[in-house]
């Protein structure tokens, strides 16, 4: 379980994080909703251990803590982000992008057997695999993001507004994929502005405000909160 606890961002004066605790199962969506400059990337940074901030708190994983972790550390205990803009390697192949997933020394024993789960996954990548990545459409380049995080055998998938910029059908395609990632074993901490089609997927959420956690509560819980239906789902 992913367990974060008081954790804090600062940049300058400025708190972008104010004491956020919660947690993140394997085989559980996570999802995190609250308006722009909220704290909700910042966040996920910070427990990346990519954060440009002063970090304080602690964040562990299974019982191990990774606030003193470098980022490729973080992910050797098992957590991927795939940050907001996909951040996929533009100029090399689709298989060159899913093979430097599988960097990882605790990918490297089952590269084969995760290949198979993101190609089951997104069968695309296997017809486009030669393809260079930054010839893809907004929409398959999503698909190599996520499979190359896949591809280092996490326990936690982190990803930051993946929908961004997708059209609605390849949006629902990709809700339904992060659906089946779930029943891999993998657990998904998702931060989404589309609010609806998140809940909708997700077992449990956050609503943070101004770096604060607001509420908390299940998904379906959440969908039915009128508070929540008028500030985020455009109903009330």
């Amino acid at each position: 379980m992913l367990d974060i606890n008081g954790l804090t961002v600062t940049y300058g004066l400025h708190a972008a994080l104010q004491g956020v605790s919660l947690t993140a199962s394997k085989g559980e969506i996570v999802v995190i909703l609250g308006a722009n400059g909220a704290g909700k990337s910042s966040l996920l940074r910070a427990i990346a251990g990519i954060s440009e901030g002063t970090v304080s708190g602690e964040a562990a994983l299974a019982g191990q803590s990774l606030r003193q972790m470098k980022a490729d550390r973080i992910v050797e205990a098992g957590i991927a982000f795939v940050p907001e803009g996909r951040g996929i390697f533009g100029d090399l192949s689709v298989w060159e992008n899913l093979m430097l997933g599988a960097y990882p020394e605790r990918a490297r024993a089952s590269r084969q057997e995760n290949l198979e789960k993101v190609v089951a996954l997104f069968p695309k990548l296997a017809q486009r695999r030669n393809q260079t990545a930054r010839t893809m459409s907004g929409g398959e380049q999503q698909m190599v993001a996520i499979g190359r995080a896949m591809m280092s055998n996490p326990d936690i998938l982190m990803l930051d507004e993946p929908s961004l910029g997708l059209s609605p059908l390849l949006s629902g395609e990709l809700f339904e994929n992060l659906s089946r990632i779930r029943e891999t074993g993998i657990g998904v901490l998702l931060v989404e502005q589309n609010a609806k089609r998140s809940l909708a997927i997700a077992d449990r959420g956050y609503l943070i405000e101004n770096g604060l956690i607001t509420g908390a509560d299940t998904a379906s819980a959440l969908l039915n909160d009128p508070a929540v239906q008028k500030a985020y789902l455009g109903s009330g």
